[in-house]
Formats: C-alpha cells, structure tokens, sequence
C-alpha cells in the first residue's frame, strides 16, 4: 500500500487524518485540469489529421503517421518516466511533464512557418513525451489519494475530466483549424494554391501558442501548490514480495488491454471526419463532421461522470466486460449499416469507452506496492497501441475502404471483455 505523509506527519492520528483527506481532495481538484488538458491534446489530433492530410496531399496511412509519432512517444518515454517519477516525486514529475508539453506546443510555430510535416511530427513527438509523463505521474497519484476499493471510482471520476477536453478539443479545433480549409481548388493557378497551403498550415499556429501558455501556467501554478506526498511502501502478497511491476500476471495482460483499448479508440476518433464525410454515410463537410466527433467524445465525459457513482456499486471487471460488449456490437452497426443509423452507432460508442482506460488501469495497478511507479511506466508504454492500431486501420481503409476498416478495432474489444471477466484477477 501507499501511505500519505503531510509536512512530515504520518496520517495515524485523527488529525493528520483529516488533515489529509482534505489535502486528497484538493489534490483530486487540482489534478481534474491535467486530465482535461492532456484530453484536450489527445483529440485535437482528431482535427490535426484531416487538416494535414489536405495540406501536404497525404493518403490514410502518410496522416496515421500523427497518431504514430504522438503515441509513440508513449512506448519511448514511459519506463524513463516511470524512474523519473519515482526519483524526484509525482508532484515534480508533473511540473517537467507540464514543461515539456509547452516545448512541445511552441515548436507548432517553426513547423507551420517552414511548412514540413516532419517538423509536425517532431513536435507532435516532443508534446507526446511531456503528455507522457503527466500520465505516469497523475493516474497512479490519483489510485493512491484514498480508500483502494474505489480506486477506479476515483480515476473514472478525474478521467471524466479528461473527456471534458476531448469533448471541447473538436469545437477548438474546428473553428480555428479546420475553418481555413480551401474548399474547391479545381480552379486555382500553382502559386494561388501554394498562398492556400501556407495558410493552412499556418492555422495551427494560434491554437498551439496559446496551448503552451496554458502548459507553462500550469507548470508553474503545480511547482508552487503543496500537494501531499505518497510513500509507495511494500506489500504483502502470495508468494511474497516479487521482484518487479513484471511479475504481477494481472498487470502484464492490463498492458495488452491499455494498449488495445488506445489502439482501438484512437483509431474510431481519428477516422470519424473522414468516416462521416464519406457520402453513404452523412456527406458532411470536414469542418461540420468535426462537430459530431464532439459527440463521440462527450459521450466519453457523460459515461465516466455515471461510471464514477455506479462504479461504487458495481464489480470493475463486470462493468469492464458489460461495455466492451456493447462497443462491439455497435462497431458491428458502424460496418454493416449505413447514413444516419452506422453515424450515430460509431458516435454511441464513446459513451460505452468512457470507463475503459480507468478500469484497466486501476485494476492492473491494484495490491503492486511498491512497484506502483513501475507499473504505472509500464502500463503508459502500453498506450503505444494508439500508435501501431490506426497505422493499421489506416493501411487497410486504403485497401478495402475506410468503411470496412471499422471491423478491426472490434478485435481490441474482444479483448477487453477477456480482461474484464478473467484476465484482471491477481494470481
């Protein structure tokens, strides 16, 4: 387990009891705007992908590349982070990451003046790896701010925060972003068409820049906050203490589940403006399909508010299982209907994802003591999956169309339920 020390006082006492459940609580508010900030980037990519891919004529598979350089900072960045955090505390692991993230905003400017989907993906990268280590400091922070038995009660309730943005990011995006789209370019002499790309690549200057400032603000308002400090203390467990966060069973097979679950999700968000474009499902223009994605997504927010209260009542892995389930069936109506009924069927699927990533993770982290921060490391490597899924779904839209690609990510679920109904319990 992992105790909670306050200005050096142990939380024995009936005073610094108190004590630390109000600071639990002001640190839970004080976390609630990481998780909407780093949903708020996550799903902005959702936007960044249909807008890159018009100015640099890139196919499905070239504008996965996004998602692969975002998520894969993931897999490059999380161990490190997970020894980093470890060393210098969670709170102090949030501030580098807040840094680190505002680095990688600012670097939006040069790319979009020089006008190079590489320098995009650099600074996508770098943005990645500060979004990283927010994720390995904050979620396993959250899990250990009060009673274990509603730890994914708890990371549900933060995480519903982080739907907040992926909610909001779309509308952003849409209106700074994908408003200066071109439109018809049939008629266009070489140099007008050139002016029009700049301008377009240039729109994501703005958004970016003022991203920064928010991560710099941030950076700065965590370093200055007093937040309670959590001791990770060995456990005791069957079979005695292990060696490391690895031989725990039921974290290893967590790590599949994160990574199918991102892969799985991110690919469903980062089809969707393309998806409900496509003229045999709602022929909607970009910047307007960008609007339902926030759909999606708020059915993410809405599903982790209820999650956080029923959750409390409910068994994880029983509803874990439940909506894995159901995002399947629905995957099943995206592919083999079409117009309004596959579009709402796609969209309805947010509201089913909203626990996912929560319970998985809380679920893989329970009784790891002391290798809580290793395990955290480890299950963020996981979210590589939101790398390598959409690569692959992006291949196969190019292939056998966009509509069937929906088929793949209904594997990533069948996985999920696996998980929820045996795959979590310790050994």
């Amino acid at each position: 387990m992992a105790s909670l020390t306050n200005n050096g006082t142990k939380a024995g006492s009936t005073k610094s009891s108190t004590a630390g459940a109000n600071n639990y609580q002001f640190a839970l508010i004080a976390l609630t705007s990481l998780f909407f900030m780093w949903g708020f980037i996550t799903c902005l990519n959702d936007i960044l992908i249909p807008h890159l891919k018009n100015v640099f004529s890139l196919n499905y598979t070239q504008s996965m590349l996004i998602q692969l350089c975002f998520f894969g900072a993931y897999f490059i960045v999380s161990l490190p982070a997970g020894a980093l955090v470890k060393r210098i505390t969670y709170k102090w692991g949030i501030v580098v990451g807040l840094l680190i993230a505002a680095v990688g905003c600012a670097l939006f400017i040069p790319a979009a003046a020089y006008r190079v989907y590489g320098l995009f993906l650099g600074a996508l990268f770098i943005l990645a790896s500060g979004v990283t280590v927010l994720q390995v400091a904050a979620n396993p922070y959250v899990t250990e701010l009060g009673a274990p038995e509603t730890a994914a009660s708890r990371l549900t309730l933060t995480q519903a925060f982080n739907a907040l943005g992926t909610t909001v990011a779309p509308l952003f995006g849409a209106f700074l972003i994908l408003s200066a789209a071109t439109g018809d370019i049939a008629n266009t002499t070489g140099e007008q068409l050139e002016a029009m790309r700049l301008a377009e690549a240039d729109a994501v200057r703005f958004p970016y820049m003022l991203l920064a400032i928010a991560f710099l603000v941030l950076s700065a308002i965590f370093a200055a906050l007093k937040l309670p400090q959590i001791e990770e203390e060995a456990v005791e467990t069957e079979g005695g203490e292990r060696a490391s966060a690895w031989s725990y069973r039921h974290l290893v097979l967590g790590a599949i589940g994160i990574f199918v679950y991102v892969g799985g999700e991110v690919s469903i968000g980062s089809f969707l403006v393309n998806y409900l474009a496509e003229p045999t499902i709602a022929n909607l223009p970009e910047a307007e399909a960008a609007h339902y994605v926030a759909y999606f997504w708020g059915g993410a927010m809405v599903g982790r508010f209820i999650g956080a209260y029923a959750m409390r009542y409910i068994e994880d892995g029983k509803a874990l299982a439940f909506n894995a389930v159901l995002a399947a069936v629905l995957l099943l109506v995206t592919v083999f209907a079409g117009g309004k009924l596959a579009m709402w069927a796609v969209l309805a699927i947010g509201l089913f994802n909203s626990i996912m990533f929560p319970t998985i993770f809380s679920l893989a982290l329970k009784g790891l003591g002391r290798h809580t921060s290793q395990g955290s490391g480890i299950l963020c490597l996981a979210i590589v999956g939101g790398a390598i899924v959409p690569v692959i779904m992006g291949a196969l839209a190019d292939t056998i169309g966009i509509h069937l690609a929906f088929l793949m990510p209904v594997l990533c679920y069948i996985y999920i339920f696996y998980y929820g109904i045996k795959g979590h319990k310790a050994v």
